[in-house]
């Protein structure tokens, strides 16, 4: 086994912030759409910090950054649904990750706990805010699954600040 002498070491830090946001960058995750009700109307944000916790209980997470604008949206809310983009829906991720009033761009309906649910996405999770957590400079959200929704077509991807897909070899 060798040793890969390319990898360059460092301390997460304040003056290192940029590589570890690259290294962190790394991981391709999925990108996915949250939304939720407020009092003044529907709102919705991009993540790539979603994940399976339980499945029984059926458990989700993502997690959101305390200096986001919409925080004050999500932080306080009793239930919320993710949406989990495919691969040709880049144009809605980034309508929501600028805007958090984007559903024009996507048909969508309001579930029975008052929260918009996209009705064109790969999957959806239908969520009640089973715990939040502080970490640092975000919060986790966990989620208690009330309903999920299975589309088809390829995940869209988020790497090294890119969108992009794959094609599972099923």
């Amino acid at each position: 086994m060798s040793s890969d002498t390319s990898l360059t070491s460092f301390v997460p830090s304040v003056e290192t912030q940029r590589p570890y946001r690259n290294a962190l960058g790394n991981f391709a995750t999925g990108v996915t759409v949250i939304t939720t009700k407020t009092a003044d109307g529907q709102i919705g944000m991009t993540a790539n910090s979603f994940a399976s916790v339980s499945l029984d209980p059926a458990l989700v997470l993502w997690s959101i950054a305390k200096s986001s604008l919409r925080y004050a949206h999500f932080a306080p809310a009793t239930h919320f649904a993710i949406h989990v983009l495919r691969a040709d829906q880049k144009v809605l991720a980034q309508a929501f990750a600028q805007r958090g009033d984007a559903f024009d761009l996507v048909d969508h309906a309001i579930n029975a706990e008052g929260v918009a649910v996209l009705n064109d996405c790969l999957s959806r999770f239908e969520c009640a805010t089973h715990a939040v957590h502080e970490a640092g400079d975000h919060d986790i959200m966990v989620g208690h699954v009330l309903r999920a929704a299975e589309g088809s077509g390829n995940p869209l991807l988020f790497a090294q600040r890119s969108y992009g897909t794959v094609q599972p070899e099923g």
